[in-house]
């Protein structure tokens, strides 16, 4: 007698469990970058510079790939494509844990973690969970699989902590490259072949200029999308010079280490409720105020000064507000242009989420370098959340505007 299918419902389940474990590594293990900056210039004369550049190479090779990962996922399914993010990120910490350098990590870092974080993040996994979920649900599931995925980012830091006091930064990198296997098989869970599909197909790698260009020309994904920039830059900076800049201020180091946990912890709560808030408001309008939010914890954080208590109350708000953009972006897109081309069309959006990033990362990574400090990089911290606000709160509601021909 042959055993029953399983259930939509538990397969639904089952991609979401693996969504948020892919997504825990992914996520987590970048993470963690910012704690290699000093380990790796102390231990093996890795230039700060060098590494700053890296990260935010990684955020630009990130952010270059998304749309292709994910208009390939769209059409062969995101675990597959997930997979490879799997040697890709092993890869990528592998190289200069082997060869620490300032090329290996230019090279390893930059290039090939960027393409990991790509193809596992949670750009594809919250794109197949999309398709999976049913509509009036959507948001909710999103913010379910975003949620989990956050357990990562909490839990790799204090295991890359405790690896570079035991092994050095370099062992720590070896570390991050065995936890990265880990993707290739739980990937077989999260949309492995994709399901048939009503209505248009997707787009596919050969339609993706096309597709990309028809919905830039949309204006109110054109402010998702410009908005999306300040998320980018603001969370680049600081996953990457946050931990330095507490140092620089005097406090210890363990204390960069536990506000980069503080962020991963809050943000699990904060993802649930952004994708819970997905499907009450206008996910645009909600964007708006996180950028806000975050924008008044920097200005706080900037303009008092540093302290052990003041630094966890910033790190916890921020932790809150850190990813909740990624279900309500992924909730905007769907209701604008429906779940078909979900992958690339936020990869489309994300593109400009890591030109911010790019631009955040190496310029304060530049900015450390001619002046020992990262005070003047805060004022520009605030003006670009600001605009982030204005711009998502100008958006309007899909309907009266024509979308893309895709499935709901």
């Amino acid at each position: 007698m042959q055993a029953a299918a399983p259930s939509a419902r538990s397969i639904l389940w089952v991609a979401i469990i693996a969504a948020a474990a892919t997504s825990s590594l992914a996520m987590g293990i970048r993470q963690t970058f910012g704690l290699l900056l000093l380990p790796l210039a102390a231990e093996h004369g890795v230039a700060p510079w060098a590494f700053g550049l890296a990260v935010a190479l990684h955020n630009l090779t990130w952010g270059l790939m998304q749309p292709v990962s994910g208009s390939m996922a769209d059409k062969y399914g995101s675990g597959r494509v997930m997979s490879f993010g799997g040697v890709f990120y092993l890869i990528g910490c592998g190289l200069p844990a082997l060869l620490p350098s300032n090329l290996s990590v230019l090279i390893g870092i930059g290039f090939f973690s960027g393409l990991g974080v790509a193809c596992a993040g949670t750009g594809l996994a919250l794109a197949a969970i999309g398709r999976l979920a049913p509509p009036q649900k959507r948001g909710e599931y999103i913010g379910i699989a975003s949620a989990g995925g956050s357990l990562g980012q909490a839990a790799m830091v204090p295991i890359t902590f405790s690896a570079i006091g035991g092994f050095g930064a370099a062992g720590a990198l070896g570390v991050l490259a065995i936890s990265a296997v880990l993707i290739i098989p739980i990937a077989r869970n999260i949309e492995w072949r994709p399901a048939a599909r009503t209505g248009a197909p997707a787009a596919g790698l050969l339609g993706l200029p096309a597709l990309a260009r028809r919905s830039l020309a949309d204006r109110d994904f054109a402010l998702l999308t410009g908005g999306f920039f300040a998320c980018g830059f603001q969370l680049a900076f600081l996953t990457t010079h946050l931990p330095s800049h507490i140092a620089l201020c005097g406090q210890p180091a363990a204390l960069g280490m536990m506000v980069m946990m503080m962020i991963g912890l809050f943000n699990i709560p904060g993802s649930w409720f952004c994708g819970w808030l997905s499907g009450r408001i206008k996910p645009e309008t909600g964007l708006g105020w996180i950028y806000l939010v975050r924008t008044l914890a920097i200005a706080g954080f900037a303009i008092a000064t540093p302290t052990e208590w003041g630094t966890i109350l910033f790190a916890a708000v921020m932790g809150f507000v850190w990813l909740g953009t990624v279900p309500l972006t992924s909730a905007a897109i769907a209701r604008r242009f429906g779940v078909a081309d979900l992958g690339a069309l936020y990869g489309v959006c994300f593109f400009s989420h890591q030109i911010g990033g790019f631009l955040g990362a190496g310029s304060g990574a530049v900015l450390m370098a001619w002046t020992g400090s990262y005070a003047a990089f805060w004022p520009v911290m605030i003006v670009v959340g600001i605009m982030a606000s204005v711009l998502n709160w100008m958006a309007k509601a899909p309907g009266a505007r024509g979308t893309l021909a895709t499935t709901g």
